[in-house]
C-alpha cells in the first residue's frame, strides 16, 4: 500500500509561487507519480507527472514554461514549483501514484498522463490565485 504525504499549498496574488509537496511512502521501484487538479465545477486535470526511478515528465500545456517538477532522489519526495500563478491555477491540487509499471519508453512516459493509471491518491492542498 502506497500513502502520500502532501504538503504546500496555499494564497498567493497573481504572478505569485508556490512549492508542493509529495512523499510517497512504500513507493514501488518503478511507477507514474503525478499531480492533478480540480476547480470547482470542473473535471479533474492533469497537470505534471514523472516515471519515477529515472524517467521522463510530462507538463500540461496550460503550465509549461510555468511549472517545474522534482524529485528527490533519496526520499522519492516530489516537488512542483509553481510560478508566475494566475487566478485559472486555482484548484485543489492531488498527488497520485500509479502501481508499479514498466515502460518500453521511459524517457516519454505517455502513460502517466492518464488518471485512470493511477491507484493511489493523496487528500489534496488547496492552491488559491487572487487577481
Amino acid at each position: 500500500q502506497v500513502h502520500l504525504v502532501e504538503s504546500g499549498g496555499g494564497s498567493v496574488q497573481t504572478g505569485g509561487s508556490l512549492r508542493l509537496s509529495c512523499q510517497p511512502l512504500n513507493p514501488p521501484t518503478k511507477y507514474c507519480l503525478g499531480w492533478f487538479r480540480q476547480a470547482p465545477g470542473k473535471g479533474r486535470e492533469v497537470v505534471a507527472n514523472i516515471y519515477a526511478g529515472g524517467g521522463g515528465t510530462n507538463y500540461a500545456d496550460s503550465v509549461k514554461g510555468r511549472f517545474t517538477l522534482s524529485q528527490d532522489d533519496a526520499k522519492k519526495t516530489m516537488y512542483l514549483e509553481m510560478n508566475d500563478l494566475k487566478p485559472d491555477d486555482t484548484a485543489m491540487y492531488y498527488c497520485a501514484a500509479s502501481a508499479t509499471v514498466f515502460l518500453l519508453d521511459p524517457e516519454s512516459p505517455t502513460y502517466c498522463l492518464a488518471d485512470d493509471n493511477y491507484m493511489y491518491w493523496g487528500q489534496g492542498t488547496q492552491v488559491t490565485v487572487s487577481s
